[in-house]
């Protein structure tokens, strides 16, 4: 049986705020999932967040040009694309930038997340 949020479409205006906030992230910045989401003005929606970006595959770009796809990362301050072959090559940007990634591959989110200026009262207050 299939999952059926893997086929769910994702609102092309949705799709239009999420991939205009990738393209603001900083070098040497990241961004997650449902970080994303939220500022999309869909919390929850970290998975439809994770359909956009993966719907970039075709347009991967390791010369620097286009959205910086590489800069978007998972709550545990990981890369969730390892499973789609991107893994190595998004941590390899990402360090090259001067994300340091410690040795289970996880960033220090509370010294390299980005907020944008208009949302500086977003990021919540940490569970733990």
């Amino acid at each position: 049986m299939s999952d059926p949020a893997q086929s769910a479409p994702v609102a092309p205006a949705f799709r239009e705020r999420v991939l205009a906030l990738v393209a603001r992230i900083p070098e040497g910045h990241v961004m997650t999932y449902g970080q994303l989401a939220l500022l999309a003005g869909n919390p929850g929606a970290a998975r439809q967040v994770g359909f956009v970006m993966n719907s970039l595959v075709g347009g991967v770009s390791t010369s620097g040009d286009g959205l910086p796809w590489h800069r978007v990362i998972n709550a545990q301050g990981r890369v969730s694309t390892h499973k789609v072959g991107f893994g190595d090559m998004q941590e390899g940007l990402l360090r090259a930038e001067g994300v340091v990634l410690d040795g289970t591959g996880r960033c220090d989110l509370a010294a390299r997340q980005w907020w944008p200026e208009e949302e500086r009262g977003a990021p919540p207050t940490p569970l733990l």
